[in-house]
C-alpha cells in the first residue's frame, strides 16, 4: 500500500465460486519453488527443523490420505489441540484441503473445557499430542460424536498413531487432486470453527467460511507489509484465531515464511529478543503484554537491525511502551484492531502516520461507523458502537455463532454488524478504542468470559457468590479479579483467597484463574438480580486512575 487513501478508494477483492487455501496457496507455491522456506520452526532449547512449501505440500496430502483412511470427510469437524509443531500446521492444511472444518483449542484446556466444545460443535475427531492425550480419555466416552482420536508424537491403545501410519501410510495417491470423489471446496463452505468467550453462557462458536483466507490480505499484505523475502514472527497460541492472522493465513497469503517459537512451561517473553536476533526477523507481532515486558530489557544489548516493520494488535497500546520500543529500536509499532469473527478491519498501515494510542484507519475493503444505542451515526470525537457495513459484505466476516440464531441476531443489525467494542474517530479519521460493550477481559492477550471463571469460583464449597471484572494491571493491561461472598462458616483471609485460587486452576484453564481476590458481603445486583460487573469494574478503574 504506498498511498491509504487511493488503496481504499480503489481496493476490492474477488471470491470466486471455489476456492482452498491448501490447493490455491500451498500448492501452488510449492509448484511454482520446490525451494521456497515455509516455516523456521524452534523451540525453548534450540532444536531447530526448517520445511519448504514442497514439504508442506506433501506432508498435508499424507495427513489428508490418512484421515480419509479413517473416515474424515467433507464438512467432519476437527479439534487440533496441539502446541506450537509443525503437526499444527500440517493437519490444519489436511483437513482444509479435505474440505472437514478444522477448531483449533488451546492446550491449556481443561477437560470439562474440552467436553463442552467437542459436544457444541459435534466434533468427530480430536487431533492432540500424548501430553493432552489423557484429557480426551477422561471425557470421550461421554462424548457421542467423538468418533476417532489421533496422536501425533506417541503410540497409544485406542488411537490413531500418527507416527504409526507415517511407517505403514494409507494405501492412496499422495496426491489428493487425483483421490476418486473427494469434493472441491465452495469458497462459501464452512473452513474453520474458533471458540471465542463471552459474558454470559459458555464460549460461542465463530463460523468462517473458505474465504477467510483471501480476506487476511488486508492483514498480510498491508498490515503486515509482509513480501516474499521476509521472515515474519507472531508471537500467539495456535488455540487461538490470532495465530492464523499472523502464523497462518496471513503471511503464507503473501508467499513469506513464518518463525514458529515452541514455548513450553515457564516463559519469560525477554527471551524472544535473542531469537529476533538469531532468526533475522524483518517483521515481528506480538500483543501489548509481550511489548511491555521486552522494553525492561536492555534492547541496545541486540543486534535487531533485521527488523524493518513491528504491530500490535489485542488491546490498545500504552504510548510510553512505543517511546521506549522506538528508542531501543528505531521503530514504531503500529497498532491494528480486529477480532476472532473478523480479519483486519481497522489498522495504522506503513504509509501513515502512526499516532499512539490510535488503532489507525479502517482497512480497504471494510466501511466503518460508529453509531449510537439507537443505531445513528455519532459526531467525530463522541463515543460510539464500532459498526461494520455487511452491504456488500466484506471478505473475512464470519458466517454467524454456530447453532446459536439469538447470538448471531443480537450483533447483525440490519445493514451493520456490531462488535461490541466502542471507539471514537477524531477529525482526521483515526480511530481511537474506548472500551468493551460486555464484560469480556483481556489478559495478556487472552479473552476471558467472566461466566466460566465464575462457574469455576462458585464450585468450591465455600463460595456463596461471586463476580469477576478486568482489573487494571501495568504487565498484562488487565488481569482477573473476583470479587467472593462466602458461605456462612467460612471466613475470610489470605490463606483462603490462596486456596480458592488452586481451586479454579484446577477446574479451567490456568490463564483463567483470579490474580485477584476481593472477599465482600454482597455484590451489586439489578431489580432483576443480575449481578451488575459494570458497577464493579468502574470501581477497579477510578481506584487504579488515583495511582
Amino acid at each position: 500500500m504506498g498511498d491509504y487513501e487511493e488503496t481504499y478508494r480503489t481496493f476490492s477483492l474477488e471470491v470466486p465460486d471455489y476456492y482452498n487455501f491448501g490447493f490455491d496457496v500451498i500448492d501452488r507455491l510449492a509448484l511454482e519453488d520446490r525451494n521456497r522456506l515455509a516455516m523456521i520452526w524452534v523451540n525453548q532449547e534450540g532444536n531447530e527443523k526448517t520445511f519448504t512449501f514442497r514439504q508442506m505440500m506433501n506432508l498435508s496430502n499424507s495427513a489428508a490420505n490418512m484421515l480419509l483412511k479413517y473416515g474424515v470427510k467433507k464438512g467432519d469437524r476437527v479439534i487440533i489441540m496441539l502446541p506450537r509443531v509443525p503437526e499444527w500446521w500440517i493437519f490444519a492444511i489436511a483437513c482444509i484441503k479435505l474440505g472437514a472444518v478444522f477448531c483449533p483449542c488451546p492446550t491449556m484446556l481443561t477437560p470439562k473445557d474440552l467436553k463442552y466444545r467437542i459436544d457444541a460443535a459435534k466434533i468427530s475427531m480430536v487431533i492432540t499430542d500424548e501430553e493432552n492425550s489423557g484429557k480426551v480419555e477422561e471425557i470421550s466416552n461421554d462424548c457421542p460424536t467423538l468418533a476417532t482420536r489421533l496422536v501425533t508424537d506417541a503410540k497409544l491403545p485406542g488411537w490413531i498413531s500418527y507416527i504409526e501410519e507415517i511407517d505403514y501410510p494409507a494405501p492412496v495417491s499422495r496426491h489428493l487432486v487425483k483421490i476418486a470423489g473427494m469434493e472441491r471446496t465452495k469458497s462459501t463452505d464452512p473452513l474453520v470453527i474458533y471458540f471465542t468467550s463471552g459474558t454470559t453462557g459458555e464460549p460461542k462458536l465463530v463460523l468462517h467460511n473458505h474465504a477467510l483466507p483471501l480476506g487476511h490480505v488486508t492483514t498480510g499484505g498491508f498490515w503486515l507489509d509482509l513480501k516474499p523475502h521476509d521472515l515474519h514472527f507472531t508471537y500467539a497460541d495456535t488455540g487461538w484465531a490470532k495465530s492464523s492472522w499472523g502464523k497462518f493465513f496471513g503471511p503464507w497469503i503473501q508467499g513469506a515464511c513464518i518463525l514458529v517459537y515452541d514455548v513450553r512451561g515457564r516463559f519469560k517473553p525477554t527471551e524472544l529478543l535473542p531469537v529476533l536476533e538469531k532468526y533475522e526477523i524483518t517483521v515481528f507481532c506480538a500483543p501489548p503484554t509481550v511489548y511491555r515486558m521486552l522494553i525492561l530489557a536492555d534492547l541496545e544489548k541486540f543486534d535487531l537491525t533485521s527488523l524493518r516493520h513491528c504491530v500490535s494488535a489485542g488491546e490498545p497500546l500504552n504510548p510510553e511502551v512505543i517511546r521506549v520500543w522506538k528508542e531501543g529500536t528505531g521503530l514504531t509499532i503500529y497498532e491494528g484492531y480486529g477480532q476472532t469473527e473478523l480479519v483486519l478491519v481497522i489498522g495504522t498501515f506503513p504509509c501513515m502516520e502512526a499516532r499512539p494510542g490510535s488503532m489507525g484507519k479502517p482497512s480497504p475493503g471494510w466501511q466503518i461507523e460508529l453509531h449510537d444505542d439507537d443505531g445513528r451515526p455519532v459526531a467525530p470525537g463522541d463515543t460510539g458502537r464500532i459498526a461494520i457495513r455487511v452491504s456488500p459484505r466484506p471478505v473475512g466476516l464470519f458466517d454467524g455463532y454456530l447453532y446459536d440464531p439469538e447470538a448471531t441476531g443480537e450483533v447483525f443489525r440490519g445493514d451493520f454488524y456490531y462488535t461490541g467494542d466502542k471507539a471514537y474517530v477524531d477529525e482526521d479519521g483515526y480511530y481511537w478504542f474506548v472500551g468493551r460493550d460486555d464484560d469480556v477481559i483481556k489478559s495478556s492477550g487472552y479473552r476471558i468470559g467472566p461466566f466460566e471463571v465464575e462457574s469455576a469460583l462458585l464450585e468450591h464449597p465455600a463460595v456463596k457468590e461471586a463476580a469477576v471484572v478486568g482489573s487494571p494491571d501495568v504487565i498484562r493491561g488487565m488481569i482477573v479479579k473476583a470479587f467472593v461472598v462466602l458461605k456462612e462458616g467460612s471466613a475470610p483471609s489470605e490463606q483462603m483467597a490462596k486456596d480458592i485460587q488452586r481451586f479454579v486452576k484446577k477446574i479451567t484453564a490456568p490463564y483463567k484463574y483470579p490474580r485477584s481476590i476481593e472477599f465482600v458481603d454482597d455484590l451489586p445486583k439489578t431489580i432483576s438480580g443480575k449481578i451488575r460487573r459494570n458497577v464493579l469494574r468502574e470501581r477497579e478503574l477510578a481506584i487504579h486512575a488515583k495511582y
